[in-house]
């Protein structure tokens, strides 16, 4: 089989600029697939791929949040927690617009607009995590603590 070659997107960049330690993964993207079919794909457990998922307040401001592939955010907590009165997920097209990915190949690095970013703090609990590199069918192996190290994210309890 031949080795593909990682696509150079934002996210490697500032990880590489970041000093990240991590290992890059291929799966074979399926549409509408999500972490599920990673995690097959890869053959880990799905609570180990985290989602980056694009959400807006209710003044329609952007952010982050960051979940275990197999748990849902509660958007109300999430609210609560954020001092929000409601927070939403966004339509495809404005997340690809804040985040300058493509949905399905989302990452917290390297976004095109500066955001807010929120962590379910339990992923803090998992010794690796794979996350996406800023493209479909490309995730990324390391430490969760490189996740607050460069991100710097609010951490919050927020899953249903």
């Amino acid at each position: 089989m031949a080795k593909v070659k990682a696509p150079v997107t934002a996210a490697i960049r500032v990880l590489r600029q970041s000093g990240v330690a991590y290992e890059e993964h291929h799966y074979t993207y399926e549409e509408r697939g999500g972490t599920a079919v990673s995690s097959r794909e890869l053959g880990v457990p799905e609570h180990s791929v985290i989602k980056t998922l694009i959400m807006e307040d209710e003044r329609r401001n952007p952010l982050v949040i960051l979940m275990h592939g197999d748990e849902q955010v509660s958007t109300k907590e999430l609210a609560r927690s954020i001092g929000a009165k409601t927070v939403t997920p966004c339509a495809p097209d404005v997340a690809n617009k804040h985040s300058g990915y493509m949905v399905g190949g989302t990452s917290p690095f390297g976004t095109r607009k500066q955001m807010p970013v929120y962590l379910e703090k339990t992923i803090l609990d998992l010794p690796r995590i794979y996350i996406n590199g800023g493209h479909r069918g490309f995730l990324v192996f390391m430490d969760p603590a490189e996740l607050v190290r460069v991100l710097k994210p609010v951490l919050v309890t927020v899953k249903q």
